[in-house]
């Protein structure tokens, strides 16, 4: 019953872990920060550029298992500045046209390779 999905348009994990688990109708993904793809360089020239591309990572690994953003029902946000949480906002806003998902937003004292923002989430069909 569990899967384990990887998608070669996300980046691969830096650790021992899978991009994400599918189990029944539910999808686990793991948290997702701000590389690109393919070369693995961060995409942080600011919050907002950051974001959108932790988000576009995610939507490449809910497109590989047959979702999309409509199906997330709950996110976790980790940020190292709360003070970029409006800034967060108005691009995570942008990829739920209605119902968004449960969610929270945790300020932390690091985070992978010194990155501002990762979310994970999970989606259910």
């Amino acid at each position: 019953m569990k899967k384990i999905i990887t998608s070669t348009h996300a980046p691969a994990p830096i650790g021992p872990y899978s991009q994400a688990v599918q189990f029944g109708n539910m999808l686990f993904v793991s948290g997702q920060v701000c590389f690109e793809p393919q070369s693995g360089a961060l995409v942080n020239a600011n919050i907002e550029t950051e974001t959108h591309q932790v988000m576009k990572n995610i939507g490449a690994i809910l497109s590989e298992a047959g979702y999309d953003y409509s199906n997330i029902v709950k996110t976790s946000i980790f940020v190292k500045d709360l003070n970029n949480f409006v800034a967060i906002n108005g691009v995570y806003a942008t990829y739920f046209d209605k119902n968004p998902p449960a969610r929270e937003t945790v300020e932390v004292s690091r985070l992978p390779r010194d990155v501002q923002v990762e979310i994970s989430c999970i989606a259910a069909k």
